[in-house]
Order: C-alpha cells, then structure tokens, then sequence
C-alpha cells in the first residue's frame, strides 16, 4: 500500500530543482545581506528547527559567521535582541503560518531586523510579512513529519549561509548541493529494500535513540522528534554523539536500538567510540556512515541521510499499521 509521503518522497528531487531555478537569484540577495551583518538569527519549530541546527553547526566547524538558533517563542522572549542592531533574522516553516515562528517574525521586523522566511506556502503570513520571502517549489505537503519541504528548507540555507562564508571549499560544496538532486533521485531508487526490510526487523522496537555529530545532530533531532515520534509513533531521542556518556551510556545495553551518523568530523572520534561501546555490550546499533552512500562534502551529509531514513520510519510506521504522514493531535492543539 502506498500512503501519500510516497509520492511526496519521490517529489524530493524535482522540488529542488524547481526551487534553485526560482529562488536562486533572491537566496543570492540575502547572501550579500548576511555579509554585511554582525549576526544572522535561524528561527524555526519542529521538522523546521532541524535544518536550523544542522547549518548552524555546519557553518561554526568550517565558517566565521556569528550564527545563532532560536526556536520560535524563545526569540519572541529574548531580552538580548536591540533595536536598530546589525543582524539579520531567517525564518523557516512548511506552513508560512506557525504561531510561534509567525510572532517571532513580527517581533524582528518591529526590532527593525531584517526578515527573510522560507516557506512552502505562497499566500502565507510569514510570506507575505518578511522583507525577503523564499518560496520552497514544493506544491502541497501533506505527510507531518515531512520530506520534500525539509530537503529544500535545508538546501536553501546551505546556500544563502555558504555563499556567504569564508569556507574554503564553498564553491566545492555549492557545486556539489547543485547535484543533490540527482543524488537523491538515485539514493530514492537503490535505498528503499534494504530499509524495508531494516524496519520489518526493528517494527517491535518502542524507543530509539538517535545520534550524530556537528550537522548531522540536527538531523538527529529531526529523525527523533519529527519522523520517528510524529511518523512512525515510537518513542525517541535525540543527541550528541559527545553526550552519549553524559546519560546514554547507562541505558546502552542489550538490545537497545541507536541509530549513529559517522561522517568522519573531527567529534567522530566521539561517535566511533559510542558506537564500539554500543556493540560490546550487543546494543542493536545502525551506523550510518556516508561513503556508503555519496560522494560529497560530509557537511552535507543530512541531505544524504535522509533519504534512506525517510524509507524506514515510512515503512515502521506500515508495519504497526500506522499512515507515516497521519496526524493525530497536531493541529488540534493551540497555545
């Protein structure tokens, strides 16, 4: 059977193309914006968030750029934000319309911030609100824990934020995040076996904890938070490869499923030793390692490991008969 984030999975790769072609030469704007400012603030909620925290930590191991991540409400509350400052605030939702980020936005533009959001919705507020609207090409999604708006969100601040910076192997990685989409294309292609039948034999299991280094913590937040609780409705938890033995370590035992990213970052000396940790003691660890699938700047490496994680929770969440893209109380819920 197929459910609706199928179809939004196979439009991963044509949404991306799709938004470079009509977005670039605004992302290119905002680009020369941040290189004027003091401080750029990356503000978002849930699936949102995620891309915030894997920039920001891509840009702080390899870049110069003052880069800071609020989720939506925490902004709205800072006490340390001034009016008239040198700063530059992007806002990123699916919807254009999430309360917490939306009030965050007001609250920049009255500080005389400039905004920029990044949103799937063309008619949205935060569209219609930001000095500088980014429209995602992604048309209607519909599965929560998202796929093709999370992939072009993710893309977009890589190359508004990398373009920017003083990396020194930019052009390389803009290049490179021009093929994505082929590379996702493919990777949608040769993945979906091997994590079907990874999710048939870890459908039983209620909690996973997820870890990962630099970028790939974002990520692992995303995996945790947006995919495996909202998506396949399992308990989960994400952290940083360096906290496993701050709390992890004593729940790390037989049996115990971990999902690990290794990208070969300097903090994965870290993760490797989490990882052999995990396997004495029989943890059931999936290691994800990038070489196994592209060949391309690991700061990039959410943009790869996505792709076979979206077939598992898709396919953990058919085998406990739940729809991956089904909601049960988002939405209904309002503060």
């Amino acid at each position: 059977m197929k459910y609706k984030m199928y179809d939004e999975m196979m439009e991963q790769p044509d949404s991306l193309r799709k938004t470079f072609e009509s977005e670039l030469s605004t992302m290119n704007e905002v680009s020369e914006l941040v290189k004027k400012v003091d401080k750029v603030y990356l503000i978002g909620c849930g699936s949102s968030i995620s891309t915030c925290y894997s920039v920001r930590d891509a840009l702080r191991m390899s870049t110069t750029l003052n880069i800071e991540v609020f989720s939506g409400y925490e902004f709205y509350y800072n006490k340390f934000l001034q009016k008239g400052e040198n700063s530059l605030a992007i806002f990123t939702s699916q919807s254009g319309e999430t309360a917490d980020t939306l009030s965050s936005l007001r609250r920049a533009n009255e500080y005389g911030i400039h905004t920029v959001s990044i949103s799937n919705e063309p008619e949205s507020s935060m569209i219609k609100e930001a000095k500088t609207p980014i429209i995602t090409r992604c048309e209607t999604e519909t599965a929560i824990l998202g796929t093709k708006t999370y992939v072009t969100q993710i893309a977009c601040l890589y190359q508004i934020l990398f373009t920017a910076s003083d990396y020194e192997n930019k052009d390389e990685l803009l290049s490179q995040l021009q093929e994505i989409p082929d590379i996702i294309e493919e990777l949608l292609k040769t993945t979906e076996e091997e994590y079907k039948k990874l999710a048939e034999e870890y459908k039983d299991e209620e909690i996973f904890y997820v870890l990962g280094s630099g970028p790939n913590f974002g990520l692992s937040f995303k995996v945790a938070m947006t995919m495996l609780m909202e998506g396949a409705i399992k308990h989960a938890c994400p952290l940083y490869s360096a906290e496993f033995r701050h709390g992890l370590i004593e729940r790390a035992e037989k049996g115990v499923p971990m999902i690990i990213f290794d990208c070969d970052f300097a903090a994965d000396e870290i993760t490797r030793k989490a990882i052999d940790f995990s396997n004495n003691l029989d943890a059931k660890v999936i290691v994800f390692n990038l070489n196994d699938f592209a060949d391309v700047d690991k700061l990039l490496s959410p943009l790869i490991f996505v792709v076979p994680l979206e077939w598992f929770v898709y396919y953990l969440a058919h085998f406990n008969g739940e729809d991956p893209g089904a909601t049960r109380h988002i939405g209904k819920v309002r503060y």
